[in-house]
């Protein structure tokens, strides 16, 4: 099976996280943690910079990274490694993304996820009660 390698931004603010939705693909209309291919000799830092400033035109800050997730699709099997991130420059431009909101915690269930992207949900809202408890 084809495997791809990933990096993925949990962009927050405050008490929000970025969420966008796919415009293109097999995949298209579902949302998701916007980043991308880690190319070689990237780190998964660097790719995950660079995919934010080409798909949405916006420089971030790449923080903790929150987990790995590792998920069989029917075509490839997704090895996505998650990073906290906060914009550091620019307005998050849609380039690539048909739609991008801010989701509040009691909203992450509100989209319709992508399956791998939906993994890190219930992560996302234990870390919310912990940190806005």
């Amino acid at each position: 099976m084809k495997r791809i390698h990933v990096a993925a931004a949990i962009i927050v603010e405050q008490d929000r996280v970025f969420a966008t939705q796919r415009g293109y693909g097999e995949w298209k209309d579902y949302w998701e943690f916007p980043g991308g291919k880690i190319e070689p000799g990237e780190t998964p830092e660097e790719a995950l910079r660079r995919e934010i400033r080409e798909e949405l035109d916006t420089e971030i800050a790449v923080g903790d990274k929150l987990t790995t997730i590792e998920y069989d699709y029917p075509a490839f099997h997704l090895s996505m490694d998650c990073f906290l991130a906060t914009v550091t420059d620019g307005n998050l431009v849609l380039k690539e993304h048909e739609a991008a909101r801010w989701l509040h915690k009691d909203e992450l269930d509100s989209v319709g996820w992508l399956p791998a992207d939906r993994t890190i949900i219930d992560l996302l809202k234990e870390r919310y009660n912990n940190l806005y408890a």
